[in-house]
């Protein structure tokens, strides 16, 4: 049977030249970071290149970069420090954030009171520059705006340039959960002036369990687990050197190969749409990810003409078909609910048909679209 993984918006397969690279710092750099011995600058010496080659690539200073446990932790320390320390009192978000951004600041409204609003969706998912803009002069509290670059289930992405100018020009500190963009869209925190970005390298295929945050310089932004003094007081805890290690090396690949693989993986992407428009001519495409131009190229969101009692099984019966994919955010997979992302976006009898989410990567072909299709052709017709 064909294996084909279309579930890299999930996770992603590890590069081999990952792999070797973690392999030889975890039998070679396995000195404490925070030793003064010679085993331990080495490993230091490694954490501190690595940090040096990602501020580079996103032309950030190199103690802006601090190494997380991936993004979820990004966002959490994050956002909790700008209300904690930074004295915010509003933020400003979407209803289809990633869960480490909504659940967070709901518990940032329970636990100190903050007022939050929701920015106003176009038919299509993105977020509404100018309701956005009039939240931002509604009132005088400080303000911070958390809005991601890439949807993660529905691919959309949002213009971050003009965020950033308006959230600049009234004074609002910004926040961009890039965990779906980071590896695969080039970054400039000088130009797009964002304050923080979280990103993971599990995204771009690197390891899972490491990520960093973009904190601006001068913040004011603490820490929020106490310890030692490691990421410059911003994370306690002895740094993971061989993840760093897997997040540089896998960091440094996406950028090097950028163009090449973003024009290859976009080239199967519109394979997808075509091959399914053909056989499905009444299947609908959420949000925008059937725009090339204001999507991202790694996923597509297609909602299936299926009956009810299909729509059930559909998932199943593509996993025993070989076929990994998902209804949505693979952190959802064991809840009951709905998508929150296409339950802002869809009417009801939208929502009654199967939506999946088929996401792409450099290591899949035209022959693993043309063996889904056919898989999904069958089961229609069965």
């Amino acid at each position: 049977m064909r294996k084909v993984y279309f579930d890299s918006a999930a996770t992603t397969q590890l590069r081999g030249e990952v792999i070797e690279q973690m392999q030889a710092s975890l039998s070679e750099a396995y000195g404490n970071p925070s030793s003064t011995h010679s085993f331990g600058r080495s490993s230091k010496t490694l954490i501190e290149k690595a940090r040096k080659t990602i501020a580079k690539y996103l032309n950030a200073h190199p103690s802006e970069i601090i190494f997380t446990s991936g993004g979820t932790e990004a966002d959490n320390m994050i956002l909790k420090s700008a209300v904690r320390d930074l004295g915010v009192k509003t933020i400003i978000t979407s209803k289809i954030e990633h869960h480490a951004v909504l659940h967070t600041v709901e518990h940032l409204q329970t636990e100190y009171g903050i007022e939050v609003k929701y920015v106003v969706l176009d038919p299509d998912g993105t977020p509404n520059l100018e309701h956005l803009e009039w939240l931002l002069q509604s009132d005088p509290s400080k303000k911070l705006v958390s809005l991601m670059h890439v949807n993660n289930e529905i691919g959309n992405m949002i213009d971050i340039q003009a965020v950033s100018d308006v959230c600049k020009a009234n004074d609002a500190l910004l926040h961009s959960d890039a965990v779906q963009s980071i590896g695969h869209w080039e970054w400039d925190v000088q130009k797009t002036k964002v304050d923080f970005l979280a990103a993971a390298a599990h995204k771009f295929h690197g390891p899972k369990g490491i990520g960093f945050a973009y904190i601006r310089k001068d913040s004011g932004l603490k820490s929020l687990i106490y310890g030692g003094e490691q990421e410059r007081g911003y994370r306690a805890g002895t740094e993971s050197t061989h993840n760093i290690i897997g997040l540089e090396t896998s960091f440094t690949l996406a950028y090097d190969n950028l163009d090449e693989e973003r024009d290859y993986v976009r080239g199967i992407k519109r394979y997808f749409i075509d091959k399914i428009k053909e056989a499905f001519p009444d299947a609908g495409f959420n949000g925008s990810c059937e725009d090339c131009e204001k999507s991202t190229y790694t996923l597509v969101n297609v909602r299936l003409p299926l009956s009810p009692e299909k729509s059930q099984i559909l998932l199943f019966h593509l996993d025993i078909n070989g076929i990994a994919c998902s209804k949505g955010s693979a952190c959802q997979s064991g809840s009951s609910m709905g998508s929150h992302v296409l339950s802002s976006i869809l009417n009801t009898e939208e929502l009654e048909k199967p939506s999946i989410r088929f996401s792409f990567s450099k290591f899949n072909d035209k022959e693993d679209v043309d063996y889904v299709v056919k898989v999904l052709e069958d089961f229609a017709k069965s």
